[in-house]
Protein backbone atom coordinates (compact mmCIF):
# COMPACT_ATOMS: atom_id res chain seq x y z
CA UNK A 1 0.00 0.00 0.00
CA UNK A 2 1.37 3.40 -1.02
CA UNK A 3 0.75 6.58 0.95
CA UNK A 4 1.64 10.01 -0.43
CA UNK A 5 3.58 12.14 2.05
CA UNK A 6 2.19 15.65 2.36
CA UNK A 7 2.31 18.32 5.02
CA UNK A 8 2.15 21.98 5.83
CA UNK A 9 5.71 22.77 4.72
CA UNK A 10 6.18 20.02 2.11
CA UNK A 11 7.00 21.64 -1.25
CA UNK A 12 4.44 20.91 -3.96
CA UNK A 13 4.92 20.76 -7.70
CA UNK A 14 2.77 21.09 -10.79
CA UNK A 15 4.82 18.24 -12.28
CA UNK A 16 3.42 14.69 -12.18
CA UNK A 17 5.15 13.24 -9.11
CA UNK A 18 4.56 12.85 -5.37
CA UNK A 19 6.93 14.57 -2.91
CA UNK A 20 7.42 11.16 -1.29
CA UNK A 21 5.75 7.80 -1.02
CA UNK A 22 5.60 5.65 2.08
CA UNK A 23 5.49 1.96 1.28
CA UNK A 24 5.50 -0.17 4.43
CA UNK A 25 8.48 0.90 6.50
CA UNK A 26 10.20 2.71 3.60
CA UNK A 27 9.88 6.35 2.55
CA UNK A 28 11.03 7.24 -0.96
CA UNK A 29 11.60 10.99 -1.31
CA UNK A 30 11.49 12.37 -4.85
CA UNK A 31 14.30 14.56 -6.08
CA UNK A 32 14.33 17.81 -4.14
CA UNK A 33 15.84 20.91 -5.70
CA UNK A 34 16.10 24.57 -4.85
CA UNK A 35 12.37 25.34 -4.93
CA UNK A 36 10.00 27.29 -2.73
CA UNK A 37 6.90 25.72 -1.14
CA UNK A 38 4.94 26.28 -4.37
CA UNK A 39 7.52 24.41 -6.45
CA UNK A 40 9.03 27.51 -8.08
CA UNK A 41 12.77 27.24 -8.73
CA UNK A 42 14.85 29.57 -6.57
CA UNK A 43 18.12 30.40 -8.34
CA UNK A 44 21.06 30.88 -6.02
CA UNK A 45 24.74 30.08 -5.59
CA UNK A 46 25.64 26.39 -5.48
CA UNK A 47 25.72 26.55 -1.69
CA UNK A 48 22.30 28.22 -1.54
CA UNK A 49 20.70 25.72 -3.91
CA UNK A 50 22.33 22.77 -2.15
CA UNK A 51 21.19 23.88 1.30
CA UNK A 52 17.65 24.69 0.10
CA UNK A 53 17.45 21.21 -1.46
CA UNK A 54 18.54 19.49 1.77
CA UNK A 55 16.12 21.68 3.76
CA UNK A 56 13.33 20.57 1.40
CA UNK A 57 14.27 16.94 2.06
CA UNK A 58 13.99 17.66 5.79
CA UNK A 59 10.50 19.13 5.26
CA UNK A 60 9.34 16.12 3.26
CA UNK A 61 10.74 13.70 5.85
CA UNK A 62 9.02 15.67 8.62
CA UNK A 63 5.75 15.04 6.77
CA UNK A 64 6.42 11.35 7.44
CA UNK A 65 7.55 12.04 11.05
CA UNK A 66 11.14 11.23 10.10
CA UNK A 67 14.47 13.09 10.10
CA UNK A 68 17.74 12.90 8.20
CA UNK A 69 18.88 10.37 10.83
CA UNK A 70 16.39 7.92 9.28
CA UNK A 71 17.93 8.20 5.79
CA UNK A 72 19.65 5.04 4.55
CA UNK A 73 20.46 6.08 0.98
CA UNK A 74 21.18 9.42 -0.70
CA UNK A 75 21.43 10.12 -4.42
CA UNK A 76 23.03 13.47 -5.25
CA UNK A 77 23.04 15.25 -8.58
CA UNK A 78 25.76 17.92 -8.70
CA UNK A 79 25.63 20.30 -11.65
CA UNK A 80 29.37 20.70 -12.18
CA UNK A 81 32.45 18.83 -11.01
CA UNK A 82 33.88 22.09 -9.63
CA UNK A 83 31.11 22.07 -6.98
CA UNK A 84 32.12 18.65 -5.61
CA UNK A 85 34.44 19.82 -2.79
CA UNK A 86 31.87 22.37 -1.58
CA UNK A 87 29.14 19.76 -1.83
CA UNK A 88 31.04 17.31 0.38
CA UNK A 89 31.55 19.97 3.06
CA UNK A 90 27.84 20.88 3.06
CA UNK A 91 26.84 17.19 3.01
CA UNK A 92 28.76 16.58 6.26
CA UNK A 93 26.67 19.26 7.95
CA UNK A 94 23.46 17.36 7.15
CA UNK A 95 24.57 13.74 7.54
CA UNK A 96 26.70 12.19 10.27
CA UNK A 97 28.53 8.87 10.60
CA UNK A 98 27.51 6.22 10.02
CA UNK A 99 26.74 7.93 6.73
CA UNK A 100 23.93 6.69 4.49
CA UNK A 101 24.82 4.76 1.37
CA UNK A 102 25.44 7.36 -1.32
CA UNK A 103 25.69 7.96 -5.04
CA UNK A 104 26.84 11.27 -6.51
CA UNK A 105 26.48 12.05 -10.19
CA UNK A 106 28.04 15.18 -11.71
CA UNK A 107 27.31 17.23 -14.80
CA UNK A 108 23.78 15.96 -15.32
CA UNK A 109 21.44 18.87 -14.59
CA UNK A 110 21.81 21.19 -17.56
CA UNK A 111 21.57 24.91 -16.82
CA UNK A 112 18.31 24.96 -14.83
CA UNK A 113 19.61 23.62 -11.49
CA UNK A 114 22.94 23.38 -9.71
CA UNK A 115 21.92 20.56 -7.35
CA UNK A 116 19.20 17.99 -6.69
CA UNK A 117 18.95 15.22 -4.10
CA UNK A 118 16.71 12.22 -3.45
CA UNK A 119 16.68 9.92 -0.43
CA UNK A 120 15.30 6.68 0.91
CA UNK A 121 14.49 6.55 4.62
CA UNK A 122 13.51 3.78 7.02
CA UNK A 123 10.63 4.32 9.44
CA UNK A 124 11.74 2.25 12.42
CA UNK A 125 8.41 2.77 14.16
CA UNK A 126 6.53 0.56 11.67
CA UNK A 127 5.51 -2.78 13.12
CA UNK A 128 7.19 -5.43 10.97
CA UNK A 129 5.15 -8.39 12.24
Amino acid sequence: MKKVITGKNVPVSSLPFSPALKVGEWVFVSGQASVDESGNIVEDSFEGECRRSFENVKKVLAGANLTLDDVVQVRNYVGKQEYLKEFNEIYKEYFKAPYPARTTIMGCLGELLKFEVEVIALDKSVDRD
